[in-house]
């Protein structure tokens, strides 16, 4: 718990702001106090970050070490302040002061460290290691610019630079000393020695400084700071040729600087071109080499025994194949640097690295050209192919059953490294992140490497830090759980199952029903801020927010509203309950398709808006620039949570967690974690409609769908088809035209057509239930029970027992 009271603490503010800013409260900006507030929780933090170092390097246990191209860790201010028990008392002393606290936290932003859900999990892991006393830190990458900062002009996605530093970061430290040489490209040269070992030498490499910035990981009024260590690339020299008549010599030097510099410039570099192909390389790389050059230097000066004990004290979970090369690279420092034979350093990393897979989409499971590796990181080449040598060989010897399948688990095939292979052959552990998701990585799209590692595979559902996502994301509800049942639920979350013996007590759900209204008033305020749309806060707020992807079918959500649009168009007094949809997404820069949908679903908006015979009952507000702050303020006031995807694609999600946990209701297919939590609350208490994952991949393999038979016998699908192809929606002939030819000429391969009768039906359901107020609200109070199931804290214990098999601390 804090050591501070509200008037320690409001004379610390004042004492600041005269230190730091020279200026006394009355002049102080919210900026200024901002920066006051982060001074002051940065001294608390820095004495338990240094002790929590201090305790690890004298007891010496086994940590864990998160590998993640995304930290989406979202604006750390509150949170900070939450987990070292001085929110509240901060809040008091900003008011007694005469600052509104939520104009205060306003001023930091969102730092652009990630885009969706795998960046998100990261941080909820990190926050959940903290929290648990677990000793385990996150490595990624210092991006000076994040995705891109989205705004909508005439309906279109617009993508601006995300320069989330533009101002001094306050959590990050810089520790310039212990910064890494990484090595690109070049000529390798192999050297026998005298004992017959090789000896592998480099020239003429392209050399980047990886300078690590420190942000303390703060744990739950336990006084643990872990960290993540976050890489910036620099040049290695920054001193341009001078004594030359060549001026193009010093702009070459310039644009090389830049070019470094580039490595960690921006999230996820655009890969359609060559140039963004190796950029994501050097990127992936410069994580990895930096990272394992970190690990193994603590390993050494805390241990001080040979690196063959090293699984005993370290493991590395790489997230997604975005960390593979740590595979080859681990194997290139104990064989170049370390004098390891192959047997044993192969012996080392394959004890040392678990993977977590992220996707069953083929196009998401990352490949590189081989001629590309082999120019950028040419050792690493050499490691890769005697790793795919090595491997295919073993099959071929040990397992005369599946040398037909070899050419479809080579991690070298068809001209490509597979950088999803590399991590399986590699690795000592290999997860799902939910049921399903697992089962269909054993039985489809892994199926052989399931077949000859059968225990390497396993199941860790994901799951959210209920500190942020409820705790701090939706203080009335909090409140509220912990006057009905106390407050051992912050601590385990399991506890939340409590509540369920609460599902008929009206007074309760009264007081449930007045939260939701609370949260709902003020996303109407701020959506009325930001847009200018006025919504009905009495509607149901239908909320999908989530990157935008075919597969996640932001397409079927807006033919339903078209549908409803046009159903009210017929029969303005159609009895319908008002509703607001609600959509947050950003589309890839390069992702045509994705942007056509935007577009349409700001232009139906845009019309169903204005139609003043609807009589306000339909609204359809799209948010533009999606992130963790902006989450906070949709999820606690969303009454459905559209969760769409076509079954068997999503491999988990974490949204659907999040909304439940705030007492959403949740529509979706039988996919990612929407079957787990259907189990848990039952049906009754979920709105389950479509093709179920094995119907999809039936519908793959026999061809037996036909999306034009839908088309054509559905009068609902063919009127929002014509729509489009028509110009209805558009000030042009063909502006929704190339969605109407991919739907019917890829015959709809996210099976949109296929499940919106269904979808329609289900949410007729969703239209009935609402209306009975006491019904929907036990509904939802039992959803918010079973939500403690997919707090991250279960999923940590998960991996640190079943994987990881490190200890608190």
């Amino acid at each position: 718990m804090t050591k501070w009271t509200v008037d320690e603490l409001v004379q610390e503010i004042i004492s600041k702001t005269e230190k730091l800013h020279g200026k006394s409260m009355k002049d102080a900006s919210n900026n200024d106090v901002y920066y006051v507030i982060s001074a002051i929780v940065n001294e608390e933090t820095k004495t338990n970050w240094r002790q929590t170092d201090e305790k690890y390097n004298e007891k010496k246990p086994k940590q864990v070490y998160y590998l993640s191209m995304e930290f989406l860790i979202g604006r750390l201010l509150e949170s900070n302040l939450l987990n070292s028990g001085m929110w509240k008392i901060c809040n008091e002393a900003l008011m007694e002061l005469g600052y509104d606290p939520v104009e205060v936290y306003k001023e930091e932003r969102d730092p652009g460290l990630g885009n969706g859900g795998l960046g998100r999990l990261a941080a909820c892991f990190l926050d959940s290691m903290a929290s648990l006393q677990y000793p385990g830190h996150g490595y990624g990458i210092r991006y000076r610019y994040g995705m891109f900062e989205q705004r909508f002009i005439n309906g279109y996605q617009t993508e601006l630079p995300d320069y989330w530093l533009k101002d001094p970061y306050p959590w990050e430290t810089r520790r310039a000393t212990e910064t890494v040489l990484i090595k690109f490209g070049g000529d390798v040269h192999t050297i026998t020695r005298n004992d017959g070992s090789l000896e592998f030498k480099f020239e003429n490499t392209d050399n980047v400084l990886a300078v690590p910035y420190d942000v303390p990981i703060v744990g739950y009024e336990n006084e643990v700071v872990n960290t993540l260590r976050l890489w910036s690339a620099e040049p290695a020299s920054s001193t341009a040729p001078l004594n030359t008549d060549e001026e193009s010599l010093y702009y070459r030097h310039l644009e090389h600087n830049r070019s470094i510099e580039q490595i960690s410039g921006i999230l996820y570099p655009d890969d359609s071109s060559e140039e963004g192909k190796q950029l994501r390389i050097k990127q992936q790389y410069f994580l990895v080499a930096a990272s394992l050059n970190k690990i193994i230097a603590d390993y050494k000066t805390s241990n001080r025994r040979s690196l063959i004990h090293l699984p005993k004290k370290v493991v590395i979970q790489i997230n997604d194949t975005h960390p593979s090369l740590a595979i080859p690279e681990l194997m290139r420092i104990l064989m170049d640097e370390e004098g390891f034979g192959w047997d044993n350093a192969w012996e080392i990393t394959t004890k040392v690295f678990a993977y977590t897979n992220h996707t069953i989409l083929s196009e998401a499971l990352e490949k590189w050209p081989i001629g590309m590796i082999k120019s950028l990181l040419p050792r690493l080449y050499m490691i890769i192919n005697e790793i795919n040598e090595r491997f295919c060989q073993g099959i071929w010897f040990d397992y005369p059953e599946l040398r037909e399948k070899i050419p479809g688990m080579a991690v070298i095939a068809d001209g490509q490294i597979h950088m999803a292979r590399l991590a399986i052959v590699g690795s000592f552990s290999v997860n799902g992140v939910a049921k399903l998701h697992t089962e269909i990585l054993k039985t489809q799209e892994m199926k052989d490497f399931y077949t000859l590692y059968p225990k390497r595979f396993n199941n860790k559902t994901n799951g959210i830090t209920h500190r942020r996502w409820l705790l701090m994301a939706n203080p009335r509800l909090s409140s509220l759980i912990t006057e009905t049942i106390g407050t051992r639920w912050i601590d385990r979350p399991r506890e939340l199952t409590q509540l369920i013996r609460y599902a008929k007590d009206r007074p309760l759900l009264e007081k449930l029903g007045h939260i939701k209204q609370q949260n709902k008033q003020e996303l109407a305020r701020h959506i009325h801020k930001a847009t200018g749309i006025t919504v009905d806060d009495q509607s149901i707020f239908d909320v999908q927010i989530k990157r935008l992807h075919e597969y996640k079918r932001q397409l079927l959500n807006i033919f339903h509203i078209i549908y409803l649009y046009n159903e009210l168009k017929g029969n303005p007094q159609l009895d319908i309950t008002p509703r607001t949809f609600i959509f947050g997404a950003k589309a890839a820069p390069g992702y045509y398709f994705a942007k056509e949908v935007i577009k349409l679903i700001n232009t139906v908006a845009s019309i169903v808006n204005h139609d003043a015979s609807l009589k306000g009952k339909l609204k359809v507000v799209f948010l533009e620039n999606y992130n963790v702050t902006l989450a906070e303020k949709i999820i606690p006031a969303a009454d459905l949570s559209e969760q769409i995807s076509t079954a068997g694609k999503e491999a988990s999600g974490t949204g659907n967690m999040k909304m439940m946990m705030n007492g959403a209701l949740t529509i979706g297919t039988l996919d990612g974690a929407n079957v787990e939590i259907k189990n848990l609350v039952g049906d009754p208490n979920i709105f389950i409609f479509g093709l179920r994952s094995e119907e999809v991949f039936n519908y793959y393999r026999n061809g037996e769908y036909v999306a034009n038979e839908v088309y054509q016998n559905d009068e609902r699908i063919s009127q929002i088809l014509h729509q489009l192809r028509d110009g209805e929606f558009g000030h042009q002939d063909v502006e929704f035209k190339d969605i109407y030819y991919h739907i019917l000429s890829t015959n709809d391969p996210y099976f949109i057509l296929k499940d919106f009768d269904c979808y329609v039906e289900t949410q007729q359901l969703v239209d009935q239930a609402y209306r009975s107020q006491d019904k929907w609200l036990s509904k939802s109070l039992i959803n918010i029970a079973h939500s403690g199931k997919f707090s991250s804290d279960r999923t940590i214990q998960e991996y640190a027992t079943g994987i990881w098999k490190i200890k608190k601390q």
